[in-house]
């Protein structure tokens, strides 16, 4: 199985740290939208000539035109010599209507159609077709020769959608080249709740899961002390914390019968009490919902996980940066399963 790692570095400093992250043999670098442009990192890494697979996971899509999506796709797969993968995600109403001042109706359906415009756009560039995409919500029609970049040496990049819920998750299915396993989930939500919606979404398409990749994401408290693994814990509770206190992510927390806490966590999360938010994340539910031992361990329980679903997975290690040499052995660990 091969690891993807968050190059979580601002832009200016993301060539360091993709340097150090690549030596250790994991197989490719996401970045996640957060305080700076999930975009800009991996434009500088593949400018500095690191060769590994690189991909946003997720870039809002949303907010953007798919046309600037296209164009960022296109120049990335440039850059990287066909190494990029463009990962969507919807994010949540408040976010969207809030944070970035764009609208929010009907996100799986919007979503849908982001993807194939996307899709659309890049695949008239390759072949040189007629870009004629008419959809609900966006509309593509003119592309003078202009604006025509051309067909990509190494081809369109995949168009990969992130997904939790069962109606985004039949999206993806549907319509995207790769499903991006939300990384707030345990193994039964995954078995009885995204499967399922996979499968449905794959039947309405005519598809099968040979077509879809399944890239899991897994939040990771990995050490080989008692003093790594506490100071993993911590990062690890904080993000369960937050992830949990959304309403939409409910769900999750139901599968397992622990659906009560999720109010209070979101009430806490409102009066600010950090604190008691992560008091409530329990071991059980670190256990539960992330994965958490030595390097050795951690890949095992990954390979527990999604060893039949996945040739590779996404890992977080939330708050805090575990020794390289402890990378590696957890990409080497996971190498043989």
């Amino acid at each position: 199985m091969l690891l993807d790692l968050q190059l979580d570095a601002r832009p200016d400093l993301a060539v360091d740290r993709a340097r150090e992250l690549t030596s250790t043999g994991i197989a490719g670098l996401f970045t996640f939208e957060g305080p700076h442009d999930v975009f800009l990192p991996l434009a500088a890494t593949a400018a500095a000539g690191i060769e590994t697979d690189l991909m946003t996971n997720v870039a809002i899509a949303i907010p953007r035109s798919p046309m600037h999506l296209a164009n960022l796709a296109y120049d990335l797969q440039l850059m990287s010599k066909g190494r990029f993968r463009l990962g969507l995600g919807s994010q949540i109403r408040p976010h969207i209507e809030h944070r970035y001042g764009a609208t929010w109706d009907r996100p799986a359906a919007r979503m849908r159609e982001w993807v194939l415009a996307v899709r659309a756009i890049l695949t008239a560039w390759q072949d040189g077709t007629r870009l004629d995409f008419r959809g609900d919500f966006t509309r593509h029609t003119l592309m003078p020769p202009t604006f025509v970049p051309g067909p990509n040496p190494y081809g369109v990049p995949p168009v990969l959608l992130g997904a939790l819920g069962p109606i985004m998750t039949r999206t993806a299915a549907e319509v995207a080249d790769g499903l991006l396993v939300m990384p707030f989930h345990s193994h039964r939500h995954v078995r009885e709740r995204t499967l399922p919606a996979v499968d449905e979404g794959l039947a309405r398409a005519g598809r099968t899961r040979a077509g879809l990749a399944i890239l899991p994401q897994a939040i990771v408290a990995m050490g080989r002390t008692e003093e790594e693994l506490a100071r993993a814990d911590t990062g690890v509770r904080g993000l369960l914390a937050f992830y949990g206190s959304t309403p939409a992510y409910r769900p999750v927390l139901e599968v397992e019968g622990w659906g009560e806490v999720q109010p209070e966590l979101n009430r806490l999360s409102k009066e600010g009490d950090f604190a008691s938010m992560f008091g409530l994340v329990t071991d059980e539910m670190l256990a539960t919902l992330a994965v958490r031992g030595t390097p050795e361990e951690c890949a095992a329980e990954l390979g527990r996980r999604f060893g039949d679903l996945a040739d590779r997975v996404c890992c977080y290690f939330p708050g805090y940066e575990p020794p390289l040499d402890q990378v590696a052995a957890l990409a080497s660990a996971l190498g043989p399963l």
